[in-house]
């Protein structure tokens, strides 16, 4: 098994995609940093901080919170199933390991590795900038206070979760095309309206984005009204649920059809 998720691995980092997709992540986050840089503690119509300031406790796990690539890390495992469809390569694959589920069983493996990679690309970055904002701005860095090591799992799960369902969708649907459109439809606009806005969460939060929101809540207040998310642990219990259903999606759309 070893040595099929190393081949998988290898049939993604053998290519541009991974590095760009790195590259457009960490420039998102150095916008969205620079942004919350920016605002922190800028007075909101009401004379009251619209965000915490530099040296306040509640700032520096707001701008961790910003290490999100959960859309590319997506984005990868669509790439790594469609693309053996769209390559022709699926036969060849399927000819040397003849047991589908172990094939499986290597992208989700390897979707697991390219997320977490990712992840802690993305929280190293968001770490060493708000880190070096926080302490510029006279405040003082305690990384174990303010659930901060709550957040970084939380960042790392999800990301490792949307590669999961990146295979899963890419082995449903197999069109690259198709697969990537539907992806940042769902990621971007559907779960983005159900999950941000407190009088939808009550569907919002049994999604995959909702679910990491509750793992990943810091207590915030956005001015859209009192979130309606899940405890911690329950958004946790969320994500390993649709972590296992995406790989039984991704086995059983690949075992059972026919290749041609």
């Amino acid at each position: 098994m070893t040595n099929l998720i190393r081949a998988e691995l290898q049939k993604l980092f053998t290519t541009r995609l991974w590095w760009a997709m790195a590259l457009v992540m960490l420039a998102l986050t150095t916008l969205g940093l620079a942004f919350l840089i920016a605002q922190a503690g800028a007075p909101a119509p009401n004379g009251q901080p619209a965000l915490p300031a530099l040296d306040d406790p509640a700032w520096l796990p707001l701008a961790l919170s910003n290490a999100n690539g959960n859309i590319f890390t997506m984005i990868l495992g669509i790439v790594l199933m469609t693309g053996e469809y769209r390559y022709q390569t699926i036969t060849g694959t399927f000819l040397t390991t003849p047991k589908r589920g172990r094939v499986i069983a290597a992208k989700l493996g390897a979707g697991v590795i390219i997320g977490a990679f990712f992840a802690v690309v993305s929280l190293l970055f968001t770490a060493v900038v708000a880190v070096t904002a926080v302490l510029i701005g006279g405040g003082t860095v305690d990384l174990t206070a303010n659930r901060i090591p709550q957040l970084a799992v939380g960042v790392l799960a999800t990301m490792i979760l949307y590669a999961l369902f990146g295979i899963g969708l890419g082995a449903l649907v197999r069109n690259q095309v198709a697969a990537l459109i539907g992806g940042v439809v769902w990621a971007f606009v559907i779960e983005s309206i159900l999950s941000s806005f407190p009088a939808l969460q009550t569907v919002g939060k049994w999604l995959p984005g909702g679910a990491a929101q509750a793992l990943m809540s810091i207590d915030f207040d956005t001015g859209l009204g009192e979130s309606n998310l899940l405890p911690a642990w329950g958004g946790a219990l969320v994500l390993i649920g649709y972590a296992l259903l995406f790989a039984v999606v991704a086995n059983l759309t690949t075992t059972r059809r026919d290749i041609t």
